[in-house]
């Protein structure tokens, strides 16, 4: 079994369905996802908990691959409140959904492997080809930021893939040093600064499970939809994710996950959904 922990509000629907799809389509295992989500309109109207019919659709895709699949979805709005609520990065550069997952540790009965993605991942082979690396003795595996690796520390993490060891975790209590900082320290990258600099022992793995830029290699396994650095024609940032298709085949040149698409829409078509554009969750 592969134990998934995505994080979001209603909007990150098509990054979870485009997702999940993508895992489901190459990977033989049961998939359990579990989806942390909140209610925080006090800071933003848009702030609403994935709904239950979101996570029913879900349901129904990734078990018509494999009826042991399931979709869970978990409110942790109170845990939040109590643990994270108007700490210094409610307002980061990203949403507060990003946070959540330095919950996890609060949250009964969750495995004691976790595999953490970010909503703009994609998956383009066998997912437990990263589930089932041993990270005995560590906290997590991550795989180095491919910017931040050379301007902010040499073994800076892009925490948009984390393959949690939550006994380990528990036993050094990193989320709990996370928090922490969450709540009294601004930082630029929040979560991610938050669970770096709280580190104890972390597993450096190769680019192939965390692959932020070049989606067409043979052997790459996740594919991350992050924002990255452009040079042509003058350098700029671009933020396109899987589900923005045109972009993904014309700036990214990217058509691996064609078929997984073409599923997608068929799938919006079919519940007559409207795209949401979640924009960075």
């Amino acid at each position: 079994m592969v134990n998934l922990l995505l994080c979001g509000n209603k909007k990150v629907f098509d990054g979870a369905l485009t997702q999940l799809i993508s895992i489901t389509n190459r990977t033989a295992e049961i998939i359990n996802c579990y989806i942390f989500t909140m209610n925080l309109e006090r800071i933003n109207s848009e702030y609403l908990s994935i709904t239950d019919e979101q996570i029913e659709i879900l349901n129904k895709v990734v078990k018509s691959k494999n009826e042991k699949n399931r979709v869970q979805k978990i409110d942790v709005t109170k845990i939040y409140e109590k643990e994270l609520g108007l700490g210094k990065n409610e307002n980061a550069y990203c949403t507060p959904y990003t946070l959540l997952r330095t919950l996890a540790d609060l949250v009964p009965n969750m495995p004691e492997k976790l595999l953490y993605l970010d909503i703009d991942i994609m998956v383009a082979d066998d997912i437990s080809k990263l589930y089932n690396i041993d990270i005995s003795g560590y906290e997590y595996a991550a795989v180095k930021e491919k910017y931040g690796c050379w301007i902010i520390w040499p073994d800076y993490i892009n925490a948009g893939m984390l393959l949690f060891n939550m006994k380990e975790i528990k036993k050094t209590k990193l989320f709990e040093k996370a928090r922490n900082l969450l709540r009294t320290k601004k930082m630029l990258f929040a979560d991610q600064d938050a669970i770096y600099k709280s580190t104890t022992k972390k597993k450096i793995i190769p680019r192939i499970f965390n692959e932020q830029s070049k989606f067409n290699k043979k052997d790459t396994v996740i594919c991350h939809f992050c924002k990255r650095l452009m040079f042509l024609p003058y350098p700029h940032t671009e933020n396109y994710k899987q589900w923005h298709i045109d972009q993904v085949h014309k700036v990214l040149k990217c058509y691996t996950f064609d078929k997984d698409l073409e599923e997608y829409m068929e799938i919006k078509k079919k519940y007559n959904i409207q795209k949401e554009n979640i924009g960075k969750e």
